[in-house]
């Protein structure tokens, strides 16, 4: 048995922000993907994510039990294919902020739900905000708490807007220029983070009155200014909010973002020959880079390992 292939995704912006109704973006990322499997013989990896999938299946069991779930699973199949071998079996790095427990939400829907809702019908809002609903109580087995957005995009694999919290649309993204000058990048900081402790530590922040008035009137004012400036191709406005998005993290989201990158943050923001930002909860994995001029970042970020995602 091999499975459809899900795909990790970037939320380009939005980070923190969506939490209090910002704007924000995400893309899929073809470049990393899973997808379910079975096999008669497991590697030590793939018997690890067999008995994970075990848990899962008794929480999602748990979960179709609640009254307000919203959906119901096949579960005896589900466990079957377990006892019979079925792993996920993935390239989407765990910890980094690309949604490898995302693409395995997706995977286990579009498998074992009962009356799902497909890619192919007519997505009204309605039925995205009751996929976020159902992927976000699905994947809160693996994070403590979760917007269900990353699923979402693996399981559509199309970009999302989320206006606010409770209005998500697909969308369109400018087309790429492979010939373009400028870049998104991401930036491996060559460790692992965790999403639980990191939103604990801004959940905590929010509590603080001058917290929340940063928040809200610096991080998520550029936060939706990035994403209007993206989706209309404004690159040169996009810059500027950038660069303001990197200087606010930079001075109160310090704990987000390992200290060995301190320096090499703020020297961007100093030189703007790149700018850095979040992705996802930050703490380790991957950190998001904006250029205008991708060979002048290369040779700022020497010694780093860059991946570019977006042209332009």
């Amino acid at each position: 048995m091999k499975g459809p292939l899900f795909y990790s995704k970037i939320l380009l912006f939005g980070e923190y922000g969506i939490i209090k109704d910002s704007k924000g973006l995400s893309i899929p990322y073809n470049f990393y993907n899973g997808a379910l499997k079975s096999a008669d013989s497991l590697s030590e990896e793939a018997q690890f994510s067999n008995a994970s999938l075990r848990k899962f299946a008794d929480y999602l069991e748990k979960l179709q039990e609640n009254e307000d779930a919203n959906v119901s699973f096949d579960i005896e199949k589900l466990q079957r294919d377990i006892d019979g071998g079925m792993y996920f079996d993935s390239s989407i790095p765990q910890g980094y902020g690309v949604g490898s427990s995302g693409a395995l939400v997706a995977a286990i829907y579009d498998k074992y739900a009962f009356d799902k809702i497909t890619v192919l019908e007519n997505l009204t809002r309605e039925k995205l905000l009751i996929l976020k609903d159902i992927f976000g109580k699905m994947e809160s087995f693996f994070h403590g708490k979760s917007s269900g957005l990353d699923p979402l995009n693996s399981y559509l694999s199309i970009p999302i807007l989320i206006n606010s919290k409770d209005d998500i649309e697909p969308t369109g993204i400018p087309s790429q220029n492979a010939d373009g000058k400028g870049a998104v990048f991401l930036l491996d900081s060559g460790m692992v983070g965790e999403t639980a402790p990191m939103v604990q530590i801004f959940m905590e922040n929010m509590k603080n009155e001058g917290f929340r008035k940063i928040v809200k009137e610096q991080f998520v004012k550029h936060t939706d200014a990035c994403v209007e400036d993206f989706l209309k191709g404004d690159f040169k406005s996009l810059f500027t909010n950038i660069k303001q998005l990197s200087h606010v993290a930079f001075d109160h989201f310090k704990p987000m973002i390992p200290a060995q990158f301190h320096k090499l943050w703020k020297q961007g923001i100093d030189t703007n020959e790149y700018y850095l930002k979040l992705c996802g909860s930050g703490g380790g994995g991957y950190i998001l880079g904006f250029t205008e001029d991708l060979e002048k970042a290369k040779k700022a970020l020497k010694g780093y390992k860059l991946e570019v995602i977006y042209n332009f």
